[in-house]
C-alpha cells in the first residue's frame, strides 16, 4: 500500500526555506521519537524552542539550589530530572551532593513535598517548584494546603515561568528567523487558546496549537504551511479535545491567587520581566527564597554549553562542538542532555531515526 504524503498539495516552493518552531519539549521528543523531520518537505525545517523547563534554568540557579542542599536540616524535594542537571560547575548536581550526603528527595509532585513535611516535621522541606503554567496551579494548591493545615516546615523556590513573556521576548530578538510556532497543548489547557493569539496579533506569526501523538503534530504542521501559504497570520487550536477558549479558570484562578508575575532569568534569553512567579507576600512563610535569605545573581557565568542557543532556535543540538563528544547523557555538560524533554537529548537518543 502507497504511502500518503501528509503535506500533498501544500507548494511550499512558493513559501520558500521556511523554520518553524516547535515550543514544548514534550513536541521535540515526540518528533524525534517518530522520526517527523524525516518526512518534511525538504525546505521545512523544525527547531527547538525555550519550552523545557529544566532547560530554560541559568546554572546560578542551581548552584544556589546546590548550596542550599548543603545546609543542615533541609531536605531538597525535586521532580527526578532535576537531579542531574549541573550548575556552573561540570558534575556538581543534587545526585552528587546527596551521594555526598545531602538530604534529597525526588518526588512526583508538589503535594509528595507537603507529605514528607508533615513526616518529618523537625526538617525543613523545600520544594523545587519548576516549570510553566502547567506545573504552576499544582504548586500553588501545594503551598495553600501547607498554609491551610499550618506545615511551617514546607516552602518553596519558586523556578515557574510564563511562556507569553519569553515568545515576546524571542519575537523581538535580534536575528530572529522563525515564521511560526508549533504551541504546547498543556500549557494552552491551563490558559486557553486566546493565550497564544498574540503571536499573529502583535508579530505576524501564524500558530497552532497542537496535541502530542505524532498525527497531532503532523496535522498541526501542516496547517502552519497552509496558513503561511494563505498569507494571513493566524491562530489555530488543533487540539481541541483538550483545550478550550478560555482554559482553566479553577487553575487559573489558583496560579493566581498564590503567584505574582516577576522579572526573571531564562537560559538563552536572559532576565525578562514577568518572565517568572514569584509567590506572594500573603504566603511568604512557604517562600523559601525569603525563609533562607536567598540571592540568584541576574548575571550569568560564561560555559562552554551551547543550550542557551539550542532552545532559541539560533543552533541545532548537533551544530554544539560538545554534542556526542564531551557532552552525553552519562555525562551532560549541560540540562539540554539531561531532561527527559532535552533537545540535545532528544537528537542523541533518536539520530539516525
Amino acid at each position: 500500500m502507497p504511502c500518503v504524503n501528509p503535506f500533498a498539495g501544500i507548494n511550499t516552493a512558493q513559501l520558500g526555506a521556511v523554520r518553524l518552531m516547535e515550543v514544548c519539549g514534550t513536541h521535540t521528543m515526540a518528533i524525534a521519537r517518530a522520526g517527523i523531520k524525516r518526512i518534511l518537505p525538504k525546505d521545512v525545517t523544525l527547531i527547538s524552542g525555550p519550552g523545557c523547563p529544566v532547560c530554560v534554568t541559568p546554572p546560578e540557579v542551581i548552584d544556589t539550589i546546590l548550596a542550599l542542599s548543603s545546609k543542615k536540616g533541609v531536605t531538597i524535594a525535586t521532580y527526578g530530572d532535576m537531579l542531574r542537571v549541573p550548575g556552573s560547575r561540570r558534575g556538581d548536581n543534587l545526585a552528587r551532593r546527596r551521594a555526598l550526603g545531602a538530604s534529597v528527595e525526588t518526588v512526583f509532585s508538589a503535594m509528595d513535598a507537603v507529605d514528607y513535611a508533615k513526616s518529618f516535621p523537625g526538617r525543613e522541606v523545600v520544594f523545587l517548584g519548576i516549570g510553566f503554567e502547567t506545573t504552576a496551579p499544582g504548586t500553588a494548591a501545594a503551598i495553600l494546603s501547607a498554609h491551610d493545615e499550618g506545615v511551617r516546615n514546607f516552602s518553596v523556590i519558586s523556578v515557574l515561568k510564563l511562556v507569553e513573556p519569553a515568545l515576546r521576548a524571542l519575537a523581538q530578538s535580534e536575528g530572529f528567523n522563525v515564521q511560526g510556532f508549533l504551541c504546547p497543548g498543556h500549557v494552552a489547557s491551563v490558559i486557553g487558546e486566546e493565550g497564544f493569539a498574540f503571536l499573529p496579533r502583535d508579530y505576524g506569526l501564524p500558530a497552532v496549537i497542537s496535541g502530542f501523538e505524532p498525527q497531532d503534530i503532523i496535522l498541526s504542521i501542516r496547517r502552519l504551511l497552509a496558513i503561511l501559504e494563505t498569507g494571513r497570520p493566524g491562530l489555530e487550536n488543533q487540539y481541541s479535545r483538550a483545550v478550550s477558549r478560555d482554559g482553566n479558570p479553577l487553575a487559573l484562578a489558583m496560579l493566581h491567587q498564590v503567584f505574582e508575575p516577576r522579572r526573571d532569568i531564562w537560559r538563552g534569553l536572559g532576565a525578562i520581566d514577568g518572565g517568572g512567579l514569584a509567590i506572594r507576600p500573603e504566603y511568604s512563610a512557604a517562600d523559601a527564597e525569603k525563609k533562607f535569605y536567598l540571592e540568584i545573581s541576574e548575571v550569568t557565568a560564561e560555559t562552554p554549553c551551547r543550550c542557551g542557543q539550542v532552545i532559541t532556535g539560533r543552533m541545532q543540538p548537533a551544530d554544539c562542538p560538545l554534542f556526542g563528544e564531551t557532552c552525553v547523557p552519562e555525562d551532560p555538560v549541560g540540562p539540554c542532555m539531561v531532561s527527559s524533554e532535552g533537545a540535545c537529548a532528544a537528537a542523541y537518543k533518536y539520530q539516525g531515526i
